[in-house]
């Protein structure tokens, strides 16, 4: 997975707003706000959909 450091600047959680930190070996976008949800990146495109969100194991 290869995204530019400028796109994960500016690139935020649709759920509650917070950043998001990729997780190479699972090729997802993880919450570091509230909610940890985590979001797929397919073909390098990050898919920020709530209902495709994975909500963190609890």
């Amino acid at each position: 997975m290869k995204l530019d450091s400028w796109l994960l600047e500016i690139l935020a959680c649709p759920n509650c707003g917070g950043g998001l930190e990729p997780d190479e070996a699972a090729e997802e976008l993880v919450c570091t706000g509230t909610c940890g949800y985590a979001y797929a990146v397919r073909d390098g495109i990050p898919v920020l959909l709530v209902d495709e969100g994975r909500a963190p194991a609890r």
